[in-house]
């Protein structure tokens, strides 16, 4: 055993997949059922229902049940879709999210010394490139479907994805100002310890940016209040209206996986990453850096639960009018501050 161990840790390549594929069955096997589980239930609670109760201990085993029966139900191919975009659609929306778990400093496995799959020194820049692909996936998937409602679903998507990708950005650049690099380890590391009692999380000097990256996270994974491109009630179901079987069950999929993936990076950028909440409580990074993420899963069901949609002109008046003026806003203080704080530093 200890000769497969040094085995791994001398063999960087080994060690890298050995952990890709804990992060890939980890994704797939437990968070992605964990929160369609967790939405319906916490939705069940707050609407004074029971919710998934029947398959497995409260339910838990409801969303692989749901899974077995997408899998083996029929694939309806609609007449003059295109054939070859329609199917590639929901890969380009899945692919990018499971992607991007191989940048996230989580806490370590034991596995090869690191805390991610893989350490970029542009981890974030990574990050974020991942999430602008994605939404090609829905575009194609709208203009593929030869549907009128599902094309309506990809243009409101690329058109909310243009408007809040420049807040997404801009929210976290104080954040890099800060910590002084752009990956994410680093950033992580660079909220390590105290300040007269706090943890020195980047919230606490960024709750501009935090709150600007959280609205902005919302429209990017297409939640509520932000879902115009699915708007059941408008579009039927916007971009996947004519998608059936497991290729519905992907679109799904990358949508739960980006609701994890920006819950994971929020937690690192502004939350400490899997640095401890109560230092005094000896508990593994990655048991506090799956606190904070449930934290934030919790609080995407709950702003479900509770908001109405916008309408587009108000999404669009947001995104324009409001966030991104504010992340200038914050940028331009953010700037400012650290010059005062250097030259009262001297």
């Amino acid at each position: 055993m200890t000769a497969i161990l040094e085995f791994i840790q001398n063999h960087f390549i080994v060690a890298a997949l050995i952990k890709m594929v804990i992060v890939l069955v980890f994704m797939l096997l437990l968070m992605v059922p964990f929160m369609i589980w967790l939405e319906r239930k916490v939705i069940a609670d707050m609407q004074i229902r029971i919710g998934p109760n029947r398959t497995g201990p409260y339910g838990l085993l409801q969303p692989i049940a749901d899974g077995i029966k997408l899998f083996f139900k029929e694939d309806v191919l609609p007449a003059n879709v295109d054939r070859a975009i329609y199917f590639l659609a929901p890969a380009i929306n899945v692919v990018p999210a499971l992607t991007l778990y191989c940048v996230i400093p989580f806490g370590t496995l034991g596995i090869g010394g690191g805390t991610a799959v893989t350490n970029v020194n542009v981890g974030i820049l990574l990050a974020f490139s991942l999430m602008s692909v994605s939404v090609y996936g829905i575009v194609l998937a709208g203009w593929a479907s030869n549907n009128k409602y599902s094309l309506l679903g990809g243009l409101r998507a690329s058109a909310q994805m243009i408007s809040y990708e420049l807040s997404l950005g801009l929210s976290i650049i104080g954040v890099l100002m800060l910590a002084g690099t752009l990956d994410l380890m680093g950033i992580a590391q660079a909220q390590s310890g105290s300040f007269h009692g706090f943890p020195r999380w980047f919230l606490f000097v960024q709750p501009l940016g935090f709150l600007i990256y959280l609205i902005s996270a919302f429209a990017e994974t297409n939640r509520v209040p932000f879902d115009l491109p699915e708007a059941e009630g408008e579009l039927v179901a916007g971009y996947h209206t004519e998608y059936s079987s497991m290729k519905f069950a992907m679109f799904f999929m990358g949508e739960y996986a980006f609701v994890v993936a920006h819950a994971a990076i929020a937690t690192t950028l502004f939350l400490g990453g899997w640095n401890p909440i109560i230092p005094a409580i000896p508990l593994p990074g990655i048991v506090w850096f799956g606190m904070k993420i449930f934290a934030f899963a919790y609080f995407f069901v709950w702003v479900r639960a509770t908001l109405p949609r916008f309408r587009f002109d108000q999404l669009m008046h947001i995104g324009w009018k409001i966030l991104l003026p504010l992340a200038l806003v914050n940028l331009f203080a953010t700037g400012i501050g650290i010059v005062i704080w250097q030259s009262l530093a001297r």
